[in-house]
């Protein structure tokens, strides 16, 4: 059962004959929010405090028992669940002149702080559109429709769910039935990802089969918009601001960093979703973890070995490249790397090359602007990646060096795909996998060149090649 922190307005004050902002009443609806950070006036969210409208929460809680391992007190971030000791800091507060705590972990959100408030909407709740249009005119594959009819059954039971389906299966066109059948139950939705990439990818594509219905994209830089959304599409960073808000909560790319590597994006999903709604997990490379967490819950699953066009995943081909870092440092691409980058030019094929680090490619990009002189670099700090990426789809661009940042959630038709120094361990065998699944992704090209240079075959290089090589052999099964 969740703890209820709020500081709840008393009863005699609730709702005396008072009409609530609807604009501010919409955009509060579900959201824990910092009050400072609010785009409505503190009069206004003063009276509705008053009114009994919203309720209030500390940004940064103290507990009541110390820390015994570093001996010091306890707090706990109220919007990201932070507890750890070294990631708040003391620090003396001008705003209400005294020494305040403030969380490290989600600075880049606001600063929350001891003094600080999170408001959040108890008042009447934002009335539910029951006219949604779904126009998506596709055709399922019959692993596709399994997966479909699965997905429904266990949002209707409230049950958690994994698809499990190659890159290229069609994920996230198996979503929108699912969407669709909670949309007509007035629900509300969230499809949270790990990846600003993949929030960019997903959100023109879901507002398109949804044309009549409000879709938000939240990711860090959007614009915020006032208005209700019955769909969410959110980096799950962008999670920490919802509580008890969403029916039901897609977790795409569930597998990828940091989503896996940190507890309080987990703890985000579960925060913002209703206590009995379910979340459905969707990725091609499920961590063992998640797939004993859905089997220890009883959850559902769905596997789909095949992609979409039923052409088989791309196998890795190996190329040696000894002593790429020095040639490139040395101011000299590697001669094989030169080679494959020509014949991508020549035959007007868009390109990606994946490099382990973003100063080796930076290093790397003038010289590869020698050759094409359109050709673009991009990374996580990237302000113009969005940009960058639509120019390479719209063949502006001739081809992007890159890091992991889009290792996943990008499809760019007949696109070449290179990994210099798949050796690397930041190039773990999930990654690689989810790298060569940018290949071959249409009807009119589902084939194209994969090659890893590397210096030195790692254990990690070869997992991706079997598992690749273990699904494409995977028999299908009489649907």
């Amino acid at each position: 059962m969740r703890k209820r922190l709020y500081k709840q307005p008393s009863k005699t004050n609730r709702y005396i004959g008072t009409l609530e902002n609807p604009s501010l009443r919409d955009f509060l609806t579900g959201r824990i929010w910092l009050r400072e950070h609010s785009p409505f006036s503190d009069e206004l969210i003063t009276q509705h405090i008053q009114f009994g409208y919203i309720a209030t929460l500390p940004g940064v809680q103290k507990n009541s028992k110390m820390n015994s391992r570093f001996k010091r007190m306890n707090y706990t971030c109220n919007r990201c669940a932070n507890n750890n000791p070294n990631l708040f800091v003391t620090y003396y507060c001008a705003a209400c002149e005294q020494t305040c705590i403030y969380c490290r972990h989600c600075i880049s959100m606001g600063r929350v702080s001891s003094c600080s408030d999170l408001i959040k909407w108890i008042g009447p709740t934002t009335r539910k559109s029951p006219n949604h249009l779904f126009s998506w005119t596709g055709t399922f594959t019959p692993y596709q429709q399994k997966a479909s009819k699965e997905l429904i059954e266990s949002i209707n039971a409230n049950r958690v769910h994994l698809i499990h389906a190659v890159c290229g299966a069609g994920k996230t066109e198996i979503l929108f039935p699912a969407i669709y059948e909670c949309l007509k139950n007035g629900k509300r939705i969230a499809v949270a990802t790990p990846r600003t990439d993949v929030v960019l990818e997903l959100a023109p594509r879901i507002q398109h089969v949804f044309p009549k219905t409000k879709t938000q994209a939240l990711y860090g830089g959007a614009d915020v918009d006032k208005n209700y959304a019955p769909i969410i599409i959110a980096t799950t960073h962008q999670l920490y601001r919802f509580e008890d808000a969403f029916d039901t909560i897609f977790v795409d790319e569930a597998d990828a960093f940091p989503y896996t590597h940190d507890e309080t994006l987990q703890h985000a999903v579960i925060k913002a979703k209703k206590s009995d709604a379910p979340i459905l997990y969707v990725t091609a490379t499920p961590s063992e973890k998640l797939i004993n967490q859905i089997q220890k819950l009883q959850g559902g699953y769905s596997f789909i070995p095949r992609r979409y066009h039923g052409h088989p995943l791309p196998v890795p081909r190996y190329e040696s490249l000894w002593r790429y870092t020095k040639q490139i440092e040395s101011t000299r691409l590697p001669k094989k790397l030169t080679q494959w980058t020509k014949k991508q030019l020549q035959e007007n094929k868009p390109f990606l090359i994946f490099f382990p680090t973003i100063a080796l490619m930076e290093k790397a990009i003038p010289l590869f602007q020698q050759l094409e002189p359109s050709i673009q670099a991009v990374h996580a700090e990237d302000p113009n990646r969005k940009e960058k990426v639509l120019e390479l789809r719209a063949k502006k661009v001739r081809g992007l060096l890159t890091t992991t940042i889009l290792e996943r959630g990008i499809t760019i038709p007949n696109v070449q795909v290179a990994v210099v120094g798949a050796e690397s361990g930041i190039f773990t065998s999930s990654a690689l996998i989810q790298i060569g699944g940018r290949v071959g992704r249409s009807y009119d090209c589902p084939t194209g060149d994969l090659v890893f240079f590397h210096h030195g075959i790692s254990v990690e290089m070869d997992r991706a090649t079997k598992e690749i090589k273990r699904l494409n052999k995977t028999e299908l099964t009489t649907i």
